[in-house]
């Protein structure tokens, strides 16, 4: 099968704080003239800056053999779901600046020391162009209520039945989701 989508335009329909909306309208290779709706964290000038910008980290942390997992309230699904810590960059910040800070900032955590970092990824490409790295990250120090007055976190490590129960039981982040059931397959032992 041939796809041969012929882009059109791009155009913003909302420019948020942290969000932006785009419509991208195109034609498909059989001649139909479509739309499609995403957002992206950054300003983009034409369909050739669609993709092409990392927004921040995910961090999957480790501490003594047990995981980091947040549990937060996340206004998109009204609720409390288990995450990892994660923020966006900030103007200038490199990698492991924002690692610190984001880290900090949600759990009153230092980093301790990056064992990987995976190269960049896409979120959510049915509905975004936002792109992260997934850190893989060792912490220190006690944890501490750091969230500011429009974020509800409680962080928390965990072992590995620990970990199991909430799969079972509780709501995840797609990506937490993965994070804690490769956790306790064993898959990031060797990271201990």
């Amino acid at each position: 099968m041939s796809v041969n989508m012929k882009v059109k335009k791009l155009t913003m329909t909302r420019e948020g704080k942290y969000l932006k909306s785009y419509v991208l309208d195109y034609e498909s290779d059989d001649g139909h003239k479509k739309s499609y709706e995403f957002v992206s964290h950054r300003k983009l000038n034409g369909p050739e800056d669609i993709g092409n910008h990392v927004s921040g980290v995910s961090m999957c942390v480790i501490k003594d053999g047990r995981l980091l997992l947040l549990k937060e309230f996340r206004m998109a699904v009204n609720r409390f779901i288990y995450g990892m810590c994660a923020g966006m960059w900030d103007e200038g910040e490199e990698l492991a600046e924002c690692m610190k800070r984001e880290l900090y900032e949600e759990t009153g955590l230092k980093l301790k020391r990056v064992l990987h970092v995976l190269p960049p990824s896409f979120a959510a490409v049915s509905m975004s162009d936002i792109k992260n790295q997934i850190a893989i990250v060792e912490a220190e120090g006690e944890i501490a209520d750091h969230a500011t007055y429009n974020e509800n976190i409680s962080a928390a490590f965990y072992d590995k039945d620990e970990v199991r129960h909430l799969i079972d039981t509780a709501e995840f982040s797609s990506r937490a989701q993965v994070l804690a059931y490769f956790y306790t397959e064993g898959c990031l032992d060797k990271y201990f």
